[in-house]
């Protein structure tokens, strides 16, 4: 069972990481720390708490070495929004293009999924059970209780005596008789004897009746048409339209509409801003694309990568950004910055914006005994994926060790011989050597399959042999 953010040490996170993560020591090190930190933070008393800040971190290190999956796996032990955005997709304000304030509004849309899916979660019993009985309504109607009838003027001191005439009686009769089919119905529902059923519901039509609103504008107003959007709906209810439907799926649409319905939409809405504000993780990928590189150049590209630094500091500093769900403050949001900085280095960035990045980690380049643990020892390991691919067409695979180093040898020398793209380029070897065994699995008899170095080797001559071929394949 995963241990939440309360009791997790670093020496747990790193532990954690390295299930998953080959390598990479230091880079799991800070961010071990700078997720303990926030844990500490949280134990401060007011008002010092407020004047800790995150110690944000720059991570330095070619492509494919782990960068990324740090942070996603990082933000996952921690159970916090987590958002990756790519700091070249921004442009400076007056340009076209995404605003840097956006990544913020798609931080807090992640955190209310999140909560959202905590909430329906923390309903869904008695969601079923409610949806269960819509689903019972359908497949047998209840019988409406008839009133009962007044006595006759002659009649009233039989009523007195007896308590009842011989209509409540028979309705009475029926109700019971009906309630008892209901109950059968329940338990064949429950049991799956009636999902080759057919049953008719109403549900919410892809098309509403809300106006379509587009917005032609420069950068930052793409949020102002999903608010729009947002406030229409307010105006305009979605329109309901008969479907047939098998029991299931029937089932399935019930239950989700029930847990929507069980939920606090409000108390969503404050849990996930204040999640956002006090755990969310951005990273901000490619980092090294908007440097200044030495200040060398002018023009529109280098006026524009330095526009983009200076909208980016408010953000990390801590500022208020509007949102359609209400004011985020990002003063305790962590950013984990990350680039290969092979044509500029870290002090090209704006000085104020280092110094938001206190914390700078080097991660190396991945060799040969890298590659070999990373296709054998993470949870989910490439060798490990590929067997249980095979596995469903009842193939019995195989990997000799020698086959894997031979693998691990490969990808090594194309890193060295054409562009290093680090672990990446072990995705391309093995759906190489797979590629025959992968397209006949089907059709084979032999269940039995082996991969050994030599038929590696095989598999990958043609293109080794060839660099011009190897530079576009391999």
């Amino acid at each position: 069972m995963m241990k939440g953010l309360n009791s997790l040490t670093p020496k747990q996170t790193v532990a954690e990481l390295d299930r998953y993560i080959i390598g990479q020591a230091d880079a799991k090190r800070s961010v071990a720390i700078a997720l303990r930190n926030r844990w500490r933070r949280q134990q401060v008393e007011s008002p010092l708490r407020e004047e800790i800040a995150p110690k944000n971190i720059i991570m330095i290190g070619p492509t494919g070495v782990g960068k990324t999956e740090i942070a996603r796996r990082l933000a996952h032990l921690a159970q916090s929004p987590f958002l990756k955005v790519e700091a070249s997709k921004f442009t400076e304000v007056g340009y076209v293009g995404r605003d840097v304030e956006s990544m913020v509004r798609d931080l807090t849309q992640l955190a209310i999924n999140m909560v959202t899916k905590e909430e329906e979660g923390g309903v869904q019993e008695l969601a079923e059970m409610q949806a269960e009985e819509r689903l019972l309504d359908l497949l047998l109607p209840r019988v409406p209780q008839r009133p009962a009838s007044p006595p006759a003027p002659g009649d009233s001191a039989a009523v007195v005596s007896l308590g009842y005439d011989s209509d409540d009686s028979d309705a009475s009769t029926h109700q019971r008789e009906s309630g008892s089919t209901r109950e059968r119905f329940r338990q064949m529902l429950r049991k799956g004897e009636l999902n080759d059923r057919t049953v008719e519901l109403d549900v919410a039509s892809t098309q509403t009746g809300t106006p379509m609103v587009e917005v032609f504008s420069a950068s930052g107003m793409e949020d102002m048409q999903n608010s729009l959007q947002d406030a229409f709906s307010k105006f305009f209810p979605k329109k309901k339209q008969s479907r047939k439907m098998k029991v299931p799926e029937a089932l399935e649409l019930l239950n989700k509409e029930e847990a929507e319905r069980l939920v606090d939409n409000e108390s969503i809405t404050e849990k996930a801003v204040r999640r956002t504000e006090q755990s969310g993780i951005i990273f901000l990928d490619e980092i090294d694309k908007i440097a200044s590189r030495g200040g060398a150049g002018s023009g529109s590209p280098e006026v524009s990568r330095e526009g983009v630094q200076r909208d980016l500091l408010p953000i990390v500093e801590g500022a208020t950004v509007t949102t359609k769900y209400g004011p985020v403050k990002t003063d305790h949001i962590l950013f984990i910055a990350s680039g290969a900085f092979h044509v500029c280095k870290p002090s090209d960035l704006v000085p104020e914006l280092q110094g938001r990045f206190p914390i700078r980690v080097n991660l190396n380049a991945l060799g040969e005994d890298e590659f070999f643990r990373i296709l054998t020892e993470p949870q989910g390991a490439l060798v490990k994926q590929y067997i249980a691919l095979l596995a469903t067409e009842d193939i019995r695979m195989v990997f000799d060790e020698e086959a894997i180093r031979e693998m691990a040898r490969i990808a090594v020398h194309f890193n060295q011989k054409t562009e290093d793209i680090g672990a990446r380029r072990l995705h391309t070897i093995m759906e190489r050597v797979l590629d025959e065994v992968s397209f006949d699995a089907s059709e084979r008899e032999d269940l039995a399959f082996t991969v050994t170095a030599e038929y590696v080797r095989k598999q990958l001559m043609d293109i080794a042999d060839n660099e011009d071929l190897s530079r576009y394949i391999l």
